[in-house]
C-alpha cells in the first residue's frame, strides 16, 4: 500500500535549477506549443526585455536590440542602461531572490521586483549568456541548463557602450513541443512601446517605436471604426484612453508600470466602475446600465505603481484591492472633468449608450421569445448529449490550481455519423457533444438579433450558458470537431465566424480548439498506425516495409471506429487552439474571407492560381 511506502526517504529536497526544470509551470506559465499569446516561450522573452524597459524606465537608455530566431526559440536581447554590476553578474540570472529591485533606490517603477524572472529564464535554457558593460569593463558568465560553466572579465578591447546583453535558447528537452510565431512576438513589441512613449526596440533589425504612446494603440486597434474622438486622460499616477465602436462586446489593454496585464486585475476594475459612475452622476436624469456603457468600448488604462502586487510570477493580473477606492475616485474624477470639456464628443458616446440600451431592450424581447419557443418544443436542448461534470469559473480546483472543471470538454461535429462516433467513444464523465444540423449560418455582418431567431445557435448558446455573461461558460474546451474534408473546413470557417464576431473573448482565453484525427490508417497483417499527416503516412509505410501494405484515407469522423477512436479524444488528443494573432487586422479578415464580396474573393483566388500547362 501507498501508505507503507510513505517515509523519510520520499521526502526531498530540490535545488533552485532543479525545480524550475521540473516545475516550469510554477515560474513562467504552462509551456504550451507557442500558438497562444502567453505560453511560456514567449514569457521567457518578456523577462529579459523587463529588465531592459525598467532601465528606460529610469532614464538609462532609449533603444533595445532584439533578435529572436522563430524556428529554435533562440532570442538576444541588448539594452543600453547602466548595466548590471560587474561584481553580481553571474548572481543576478542565477541566484533567486537576488536582485536590485526589493527597493526604491534604483528601481522606482519596475515590472520585475521578486528577484526570480531572469532565473527561471536561465535555468529553462540549453544554454544562457549574459554580458554587462560598465565605463569600458565587462563581466560576463555563460550556463547550460542553468548551471555555471565559464565566467570572464577585463576591459573592453573596443568603445562598448554601457549596457548588457542576454542571450539564450530554451530548452526543448524541458518545454517540449514548440513554435514560435512571429505576430505574438510582434505584438508584445508593440505593447512595449505603446506604454514607453520614445522607447525604440528594433526587433531583427526593424524598428518598433510610438510617439503618441496609448493614443497609437487605440488608433491602431479601432482604424477608423471609432465612434468618437477618444477621450484621453493623463495624470502622474495613471493614464486612461477610451471611445466606442459599434463591434460587439468590450476590448481592453492594461499595463502596471509598463508591463502589460492581459488578464487585467484591480486597475481595469477600477476603471469600468469609475466610467460607469461619472457617466451616471453626469446627467443626474439619466442613469445607464454597466453593460449598455461597455458594450462597443475599447479602452487603455496604464498605471504607474511602487511595489505592485501581482496574481503570479507571469505578471498578467494586478492583485491590489486595497488601492482599488482610490484609483476609483482619482478615475472618476478625471473622467468627469473630460465629459464636461468636450460636449459634442460626450454626446456622441451618450448616443451610442443609449442605441444600445435600445437594442438590449428589443433584444430581451426576442430571446423571450426564443425561449419560449424552445420550451415548447422540449426542456432540454435536443441536440446535446451532455456530461455529467461541468466548468465553475467562480470555483479553484485546490490540486490543480484551475477553476473546478476546466478538463470538461465539449465537441461539435457535424451531423449524426459523426456524432454517433464521438457519442460512444467519449468520456461522458468531461465530455459533452452538440449536433450541428449541416452547415451554419453564415454570422459575417449580422446582428445579435439574428442569432437568436436562429434555432441551431440559439441552442447552442443555451447549451454553452454565455447568453448573459462567459463567466457562465459550461464547458472548459469548446472543440470543433468536423470532417476532413472541403465542407468540414467550411463549418469551422463558420464556427469560428460566429465565435469571433460575438464571443472573441473565449478565443483570446484560449477555450477554442480544433480536433485533428487521423486521415490515414497504414496497416498490414501484423502492424496498424494512424497518421495525421502526409509525413506521418510515409514514415508508417517505411515502418511496415512498404510490402502489402494498406492504405485507407478518412473523409469524415463516422469512418472511424469508435473503439479506436477512444484515443483519438482521450488525454493525448491532438487539439489546435483557434487564436487571434493580430487584433487590427481581426475585422477585415473576416469580412474578406466570409462577407458578401464573392467578386473580389474570385478575383484574389484566380489571380492565386499557380499552373502548370503541362499538365494539361
Amino acid at each position: 500500500m501507498a501508505e507503507e511506502n510513505y517515509g523519510s526517504e520520499s521526502i526531498v529536497t530540490l535545488d533552485q535549477v532543479t525545480h524550475i526544470r521540473l516545475r516550469p509551470g510554477m515560474y513562467v506559465g504552462e509551456p504550451g506549443t507557442g500558438a497562444m499569446y502567453h505560453d511560456c516561450i514567449y514569457i521567457l522573452l518578456k523577462e529579459v526585455i523587463d529588465n531592459a524597459v525598467d532601465e528606460f524606465v529610469m532614464g538609462c537608455g532609449k533603444k533595445i536590440d532584439v533578435t529572436v530566431n522563430y524556428d529554435s526559440g533562440e532570442a538576444s536581447v541588448r539594452d543600453y542602461g547602466r548595466g548590471i554590476p560587474l561584481d553580481k553578474v553571474a548572481d543576478c540570472v542565477s541566484k533567486m531572490n537576488t536582485g536590485a529591485k526589493f527597493d526604491t533606490k534604483n528601481f522606482q517603477f519596475s515590472a520585475g521586483m521578486n528577484g526570480v524572472g531572469t532565473k527561471a529564464v536561465n535555468a529553462l535554457s540549453e544554454f544562457f549568456e549574459i554580458r554587462s558593460v560598465r565605463d569600458g569593463k565587462f563581466s560576463q558568465a555563460y550556463f547550460e541548463a542553468g548551471r555555471l560553466v565559464s565566467q570572464k572579465t577585463g576591459k573592453c578591447t573596443t568603445s562598448e557602450p554601457n549596457g548588457t546583453f542576454v542571450r539564450y535558447k530554451p530548452d526543448a528537452t524541458v518545454l517540449k513541443r514548440f513554435k514560435v510565431r512571429e505576430e505574438h512576438v510582434v505584438r508584445r513589441m508593440r505593447m512595449y512601446s505603446y506604454v514607453n512613449t520614445g522607447l525604440q526596440i528594433n526587433l531583427n533589425g526593424k524598428a518598433i517605436c510610438s510617439r503618441n504612446g496609448l493614443s497609437d494603440l487605440i488608433s491602431d486597434e479601432v482604424q477608423f471604426e471609432k465612434l468618437y474622438a477618444p477621450f484621453h486622460l493623463k495624470t502622474k499616477n495613471f493614464e486612461v484612453i477610451f471611445t466606442h465602436t459599434n463591434r460587439f462586446g468590450e476590448e481592453y489593454h492594461s499595463f502596471v508600470n509598463g508591463q502589460y496585464t492581459t488578464d487585467g486585475g484591480t486597475h481595469l476594475t477600477a476603471f469600468k466602475e469609475a466610467l460607469t459612475k461619472a457617466l451616471n452622476e453626469f446627467d443626474a436624469k439619466k442613469r445607464f446600465d454597466g453593460d449598455d456603457i461597455r458594450d462597443g468600448l475599447i479602452g487603455a488604462v496604464a498605471v504607474k505603481l511602487i511595489n505592485p502586487t501581482f496574481e503570479s510570477q507571469t505578471k498578467i493580473k494586478l492583485v491590489m484591492n486595497d488601492i482599488k477606492a482610490d484609483l476609483v475616485h482619482e478615475m472618476k474624477k478625471e473622467i468627469s472633468t473630460a465629459l464636461h470639456r468636450s460636449p459634442d464628443e460626450t454626446n456622441k458616446l451618450i448616443s451610442k449608450i443609449e442605441e444600445t440600451s435600445k437594442i438590449r431592450s428589443q433584444l430581451n424581447t426576442i430571446k423571450k421569445q426564443a425561449r419560449e419557443r424552445t420550451q415548447a418544443v422540449s426542456v432540454r436542448v435536443p441536440q446535446l448529449k451532455d456530461c455529467k461534470n461541468h466548468l465553475k469559473l467562480s470555483k479553484v480546483d485546490k490540486k490543480t490550481g484551475k477553476p473546478e472543471g476546466d478538463q470538461t470538454m465539449i465537441f461539435l461535429t457535424e451531423g449524426r455519423s459523426a456524432g454517433g462516433t464521438l457519442n460512444n467513444a467519449r468520456d461522458a464523465l468531461n465530455q459533452a457533444v452538440f449536433f450541428l444540423k449541416g452547415k451554419p449560418l453564415n454570422t459575417c455582418g449580422l446582428t445579435k438579433e439574428v442569432l437568436y431567431r436562429n434555432e441551431e445557435f440559439f441552442n447552442l448558446i443555451k447549451t454553452l450558458d454565455i447568453e448573459e455573461s462567459l463567466e457562465n461558460l459550461r464547458y472548459g474546451r469548446i472543440i470543433f470537431a468536423t470532417d476532413a474534408d472541403v465542407d468540414g473546413l467550411h463549418i469551422r470557417m463558420l464556427l469560428t465566424t460566429f465565435f469571433m464576431r460575438f464571443f472573441r473573448q473565449l478565443i483570446l482565453d484560449g477555450r477554442v480548439f480544433i480536433l485533428e484525427t487521423p486521415l490515414f490508417r497504414v496497416r498490414n497483417r501484423k502492424q496498424q498506425y494512424y497518421c495525421f499527416t502526409d509525413a506521418e503516412r510515409e514514415e508508417a509505410i517505411k515502418k511496415i516495409g512498404g510490402k502489402d501494405c494498406e492504405i485507407t484515407r478518412f473523409k469524415g469522423l463516422g469512418e472511424l471506429n469508435a473503439k479506436e477512436f477512444k484515443d483519438f479524444i482521450g488525454p493525448d488528443m491532438r487539439l489546435t487552439p483557434v487564436t487571434c494573432a493580430d487584433d487590427i487586422e481581426v475585422e477585415k479578415t473576416i469580412k474578406f474571407y466570409m462577407g458578401a464580396n464573392t467578386p473580389e474573393r474570385k478575383d484574389y483566388i484566380m489571380d492565386a492560381l499557380v499552373c502548370d500547362a503541362s499538365e494539361f
